[in-house]
């Protein structure tokens, strides 16, 4: 189940993100801030998409192999989601507002 909402939540990520996408850290130079879709909840959300679906599967087949390649990604994706806020907010000033009301990889419940 895990895989699959994950599986869900990169494809809505990835149609939020239109031509914004960029396999590179850097936003791209003509790119705008979005904060809707899965953005309006999580920042890195294709990141946590990927993050669900290998965990999922790696639970699912019970495969510890996979289990390891998630939570090498969990660390690859943590690094490189804290560069690429570096280069956001000195891009889009309002990144730094954004960051106090979502999560990096999950919601926030709280203020």
């Amino acid at each position: 189940m895990a895989a699959i909402v994950g599986l869900i939540i990169i494809i809505t990520a990835l149609l939020s993100l239109n031509k914004n996408i960029s396999p590179f850290p850097s936003p791209r130079q003509q790119a705008v801030l979005i904060t809707s879709g899965p953005f309006k909840l999580i920042r890195h959300p294709i990141y946590t998409g990927i993050l669900m679906f290998t965990c999922g599967v790696g639970l699912y087949t019970e495969n510890i192999t996979r289990l390891i390649i998630f939570l090498l990604l969990l660390l690859l994706f943590n690094l490189k989601a804290r560069y690429e806020e570096i280069l956001l907010v000195k891009k889009f000033p309002a990144y730094t507002d954004y960051k106090k009301h979502t999560g990096m990889f999950l919601p926030k419940f709280y203020k």
